[in-house]
């Protein structure tokens, strides 16, 4: 069964990997449903619920200057999944590893694994995208 859900989880983030053009609409479109309401539209961190929050919400478009002039994928991707430890500024920020696999139960174990992973990708993609 691991080799299936190997394969399920290549095959997902290859076709994500080889259309980044396709990963940044779906990523823009996961951003909006799921990130924009604290983070805001545009990325900058004043979005709506921004203001009702404990701490900052961090600017997303600056990601990649705040690392030296490089993207950190991994460190996005796990901070956006929250399922193995890696937490967004201060805890509020929803686990959204979590979140998503609640929605695609039905795909089985693995495919909504592979579900998943395809979608934080996303979105973790469209942010690399809007970096200034």
């Amino acid at each position: 069964m691991t080799d299936m859900k190997t394969m399920v989880t290549s095959i997902c983030l290859g076709v994500l990997t080889f259309t980044p053009a396709i990963a940044d609409d779906f990523g823009k479109m996961e951003y909006m449903n799921n990130c924009a309401s604290c983070h805001g539209e545009s990325g900058m961190g004043q979005g709506p619920l921004a203001e009702l929050m404990t701490v900052d919400v961090p600017a997303l478009t600056k990601l990649a200057a705040n690392n030296e002039g490089k993207f950190p994928m991994l460190e996005v991707i796990h901070t956006i999944d929250g399922r193995q430890g890696t937490r967004g500024h201060g805890y509020p920020m929803p686990v959204w590893g979590d979140r998503f696999s609640k929605s695609v139960d039905a795909a089985g174990e693995y495919g909504a694994e592979a579900i998943v992973r395809g979608r934080i990708l996303s979105i973790a993609y469209y942010l690399e995208s809007i970096q200034e």
